[in-house]
Parts: structure tokens; sequence; C-alpha cells
């Protein structure tokens, strides 16, 4: 194995663990958010500046981690070839996760428009959808069942 890959791969690790840490905690602002009451404007802007902030900067950390893991997959070969199911399963999340990353956009603007209409139960189970896709993706890079 060349070094230049175990770099790649290092660093894809780090920006795809760096990306999931804000999906872990922006829809726990929306909880928060939920939450306020409608006569705390202070407390409310103060949680949307939060959660804008966050998207962008889990959107910044999203494009290395994907550019990084085509690189291992088209460049490296890595999940190509014989027994290479679980590749096409992670892609699967993949996808999942940068779609649950734009739902949060638009659920932002909701709370940004004063149009949200759920509960911050919602949130709460919403949230936790993120832990699912990190460790299914984690299992199937690990494991690789099929």
């Amino acid at each position: 194995m060349s070094s230049v890959y175990l770099w790649v791969k290092a660093f894809h690790i780090v920006f795809v663990a760096s990306w999931f840490a804000g999906l872990f905690y922006l829809p726990r602002l929306f909880v928060n958010l939920a939450e306020v009451g409608a006569e705390s404007h202070a407390e409310r802007e103060r949680l949307l500046l939060m959660a804008r902030r966050l998207y962008r900067f889990a959107g910044l950390l999203m494009v290395p981690a994907l550019v990084l893991g085509l690189v291992l997959w088209l460049g490296y070969g890595v999940g190509r070839g014989p027994g290479s199911g679980w590749m096409h399963a992670k892609l699967v999340l993949v996808l999942g996760a940068v779609g649950y990353h734009h739902a949060c956009r638009r659920l932002l603007r909701d709370f940004e428009q004063l149009r949200n209409r759920r509960s911050s139960r919602w949130y709460r189970v919403f949230n936790e959808l993120t832990v699912l896709l990190f460790a299914a993706t984690v299992v199937l890079v690990v494991v690789k069942p099929f």
C-alpha cells in the first residue's frame, strides 16, 4: 500500500467523522428551537445563528469527505471487483446522508420562516437517524458482509 493511499484514507475518515458530528448536533439544535417559546426572540435568534453556522460548516466538511471517498473508490479501486456488494450498500447510505444533510437545510428554513410544525419529539427521533446511518456505514466498511 502506498503512503499516499493511507493519507487519503486517513483524511477521508477524519472528514466523514467531522461531517457526521455536524449532522449529529444540528438536529439537536432543532429540538431546542422547537422548544423555544414564542416570547424568547433572543434565544431563538441565537439558536438559528448556531444552526446556520453548523449547517454551513458541516457542508464544507461533506465536500472533501465525498471527494476523498471517490478517490478511494475510483482511483484506488476500493470496493470494486468481486465481493464488493458492501460498497453498493455503502453508496446508498452515503446518498442517504447527503439527502439527510439537505433535509436539514429545508427544516432550518422552516424555522427561519416561522413555519415549523413539528414537535421537539419528532426532532429527537429525526436526530437518531444519523446514528443509524453512521453505524451501518461503519459496519459495511469494516465487516464487508457481502
